[in-house]
C-alpha cells in the first residue's frame, strides 16, 4: 500500500446541477468552451451523480450538494470559489463572471465548519468591486507539499492576489504566462497542470518564455516528482485537468476523464499507474462548459470532527 499524502485529499465536495449549461459570460476567454448551443441539463445532473458514486465506492468521503437554480450555469465548478487548507482554513474566492459570483453558498462552509475542524474563514470576494479576481484552485495549482502555488497569468488569476492568498496561507507564488496554439492565454491553470503526490502533468509548451519554462520544470523536478509533459492535443483533451484523491486504506487514486485518458500515451499511463491507480470518468456533457474532472471537485484537506 502506498503512503497517505497531503497532496491527496480524502474528502471531497461537488454541486450537482439541475439546470447545466455552458454558461455564455465565460465563453469569452474560455477556448476549452464549446460554443453550441446543447442542452444536457439531464445528462450533466446524471453524469455529477455517476462520479459522486464512482468516488464513493473508491472510499472517498463524498459531500453532494444540488443546485436546482437556473441562474448558475457554472455551479457545478465548486472548486472555482472555495479551498480548504490543512491546519482549519478556508478561502473564499472572487469570481471574474458576474453569473458565477451566486454560486458561493453559505451551506458549504457551514458543513466544512460542522464535520471539519474549522479555524477560520477568510473570504476575499469583497474584491470583486475593484476587479480583482482569483479563482481557487481553478486559477492556482498548489503543491501542498512543498508549498508552491503555481499560477497562470489572466482575468481570472490576479498575481496580486495570488501574492496575498500565498502570504496568508503559507504558500510560494510561482506565476507565468501560458498560451494555446493559437496564442490564446490559458484561462485556469488547473486545465494544463495538475499536481500528485508523485508525479506532475503539465504542457509545458504553452508556458511562454524557454527560460520561465525551463524553470518550472526545474522546480517541479526539485520536489521528487516525476515530471510528465503533456502536448497542446492532451492539454486541449483535458489531460491536464485531473485530480489525485485519498480512497480505502489510503490508496491514491488519479481521477481523470475519459477525454484526457484517451489522450495519454502507453508510456504515460504506465507512469501515472506506477504512482497511483487511475480511475476513469466519464464526464463529456461537463466538458462542453470548458472543465473536466478536476473542475468538478473541491478537495477537503481538513482534519473530520
Amino acid at each position: 500500500m502506498r503512503a497517505a499524502s497531503a497532496q491527496a485529499p480524502g474528502a471531497v465536495a461537488l454541486i450537482r446541477p439541475h439546470h447545466f449549461r455552458p454558461n455564455p459570460q465565460t465563453a469569452a476567454d474560455n477556448a476549452f468552451q464549446s460554443t453550441a448551443d446543447h442542452d444536457v441539463s439531464t445528462e450533466a445532473y446524471d453524469v455529477c451523480t455517476r462520479v459522486a458514486e464512482q468516488l464513493r465506492e473508491a472510499g472517498v468521503r463524498v459531500h453532494l450538494f444540488e443546485d436546482e437554480t437556473h441562474e448558475h450555469p457554472d455551479s457545478v465548478f465548486p472548486n472555482n470559489w472555495f479551498s480548504t487548507h490543512a491546519g482549519g482554513r478556508v478561502a473564499v474566492y472572487p469570481m471574474y463572471a458576474a453569473n458565477r459570483r451566486g454560486e458561493r453558498r453559505q451551506d458549504v462552509i457551514e458543513m466544512l465548519k460542522t464535520e471539519y475542524r474549522v479555524q477560520e474563514v477568510i473570504d476575499y470576494s469583497g474584491l470583486e468591486p475593484d476587479d480583482l479576481f482569483l479563482e481557487g484552485t481553478g486559477a492556482m495549482v498548489l503543491d501542498h507539499v512543498s508549498r508552491i502555488a503555481y499560477a497562470v497569468r489572466s482575468k481570472r488569476c490576479d498575481p496580486v492576489l495570488v501574492e496575498r492568498f500565498c502570504t496568508v496561507f503559507g504558500y510560494e507564488p510561482v506565476v507565468f504566462d501560458a498560451v494555446d496554439t493559437h496564442g490564446v492565454p490559458i484561462y485556469h491553470t488547473n486545465v494544463m497542470m495538475c499536481i500528485g503526490t508523485d508525479i506532475a502533468l503539465i504542457g509545458l509548451d504553452a508556458i511562454v518564455g524557454d527560460a520561465r519554462r525551463d524553470e518550472i520544470a526545474r522546480r517541479i523536478r526539485e520536489t521528487g516528482r516525476t515530471l510528465i509533459p503533456l502536448t497542446a492535443a492532451q492539454v486541449a483533451a483535458f489531460a491536464g485537468n485531473a485530480l489525485e484523491v485519498r480512497g480505502h486504506g489510503g490508496e491514491r487514486i488519479l481521477v481523470i476523464s475519459e477525454t484526457g485518458h484517451r489522450s495519454l500515451t502507453e508510456e504515460q499511463l504506465s507512469v501515472l499507474s506506477e504512482s497511483c491507480r487511475i480511475l476513469v470518468l466519464d464526464v463529456a456533457p461537463i466538458e462542453l462548459a470548458g472543465g473536466s474532472v478536476r473542475c468538478m471537485i473541491a478537495g477537503i484537506h481538513l482534519d473530520p470532527r
